[in-house]
């Protein structure tokens, strides 16, 4: 029977396994899966052995906080694949947790592959030398990533990326308008503050006073707010209680995608849901803040211009990102605003998001599943 160690580490990284693990069991479906996994893994048979939430921390500092607890975990996990060994260990993205993970097991001549590259692209390069002894194979989303790894001389897939392939080039907007119970006319702005508690703590407020200067200047905007669970719902209506009692927002659990498709433009933290919204064909304005000393140190890093997966996919400034002291909700309205009032811009913008959305279709689960078993002997399985 074939066994999978597999860990991901926040929403984003469920959803890609999801997918994985799904393509897996059209060949395996007895297949035992176990390991770190969100709900969507674990609707598809993958057993969690510890809560994915514990594991969705942010930043340098953020993570010294926690270091403890999560050392511990990933000492278990050691233990328990070394135990129970795998076939082959999945570490899908959280690479400073799983890389450790993969080089311990991969010691013990576990077969190892992470999937989701670390952007060493652009900063942090001495972890090259931690990647090639962790990882059997890296499994890549983007063809550019695939291209620096072949440089390093280290194993690679480029695989596309699956929400490229999940996401329809056309989204029907007033088929989620009537999903989500809004009206199919009048201006719609989606906002998402993160799925990370640290980022919504850091932008609830700011993306709240931006929200209520854009409904004073723009009368008639309707604003949803699809939140990734319950304490991240609380702390967001805790910064509207807090800053604009009377500001008529439609706040959903979940359905994130459905509020952006149904929605004109998008305010969002940097992260996996730009790329998404750039998928789904829509303007947006990306913001991000971190903790200064994260932030400081981060500068002093990174080697690339841009922040956002659509102006790196570009390879040029598409759409505006405002980070750190520069999100503010004056200029996140200004911004915000400025899509609404240009609909030509919004046009263009559009086109080149299908081009780009075109460049990204490969069936990225089922060619990640192919890579994986070809590399354990399981591929005729």
């Amino acid at each position: 029977m074939l066994r999978i160690g597999i860990v991901a580490g926040e929403a984003s990284g469920d959803l890609l396994a999801a997918g994985l693990v799904e393509a897996i069991r059209e060949r395996y479906p007895d297949a035992v899966i176990e390991g770190i996994a969100g709900q969507q893994m674990q609707a598809r048979g993958v057993r969690s052995l510890y809560p994915m939430e514990r594991l969705s921390v942010m930043g340098l500092v953020e993570v010294l906080g926690r270091y403890r607890e999560l050392k511990r975990m990933r000492s278990d996990l050691i233990r328990h694949f070394i135990a129970n060994p795998p076939d082959v260990f999945i570490g899908v993205d959280a690479p400073d947790f799983n890389h450790v993970i993969e080089a311990r097991l991969r010691a013990e001549s576990i077969k190892t592959v992470h999937y989701v590259s670390p952007s060493v692209w652009a900063w942090r390069r001495y972890r090259l030398a931690k990647i090639k002894r962790a990882v059997d194979l890296m499994l890549t989303l983007f063809p550019f990533e695939a291209e620096f790894y072949r440089r390093q001389d280290i194993p690679v897939h480029y695989v596309g990326h699956p929400l490229a392939d999940m996401i329809a080039m056309q989204v029907d907007q007033f088929q989620a308008r009537r999903d989500l119970a809004i009206d199919t006319e009048g201006d719609v702005l989606a906002i998402l503050p993160g799925s990370r508690v640290s980022e919504v703590s850091r932008l609830a407020e700011t993306f709240v006073q931006t929200a209520s200067r854009c409904a004073r200047l723009r009368p008639g905007l309707r604003l949803i707010v699809p939140l990734v669970n319950a304490l991240t719902r609380d702390l967001f209506q805790q910064a509207l209680q807090n800053h604009a009692p009377e500001l008529p927002v439609m706040l959903v659990e979940g359905r994130s995608r459905e509020a952006m498709a149904a929605a004109d433009v998008v305010l969002l933290a940097s992260g996996t849901a730009s790329l998404e919204a750039m998928l789904l064909k829509k303007p947006m304005v990306v913001a991000y803040r971190l903790s200064p000393v994260t932030y400081l140190l981060a500068r002093w890093l990174v080697k690339v211009e841009h922040v956002s997966l659509p102006n790196l996919l570009a390879g040029e400034s598409i759409v505006p990102e405002l980070i750190q002291g520069q999100a503010t909700p004056e200029l996140l309205s200004e911004a915000v605003l400025d899509f609404f009032q240009q609909p030509q811009r919004c046009q263009e913008l559009r086109q080149r998001f299908s081009e780009i959305h075109e460049s990204l279709r490969k069936d990225a689960s089922h060619g990640a599943a192919a890579a994986i078993l070809d590399l354990i002997g399981a591929g005729s399985g």
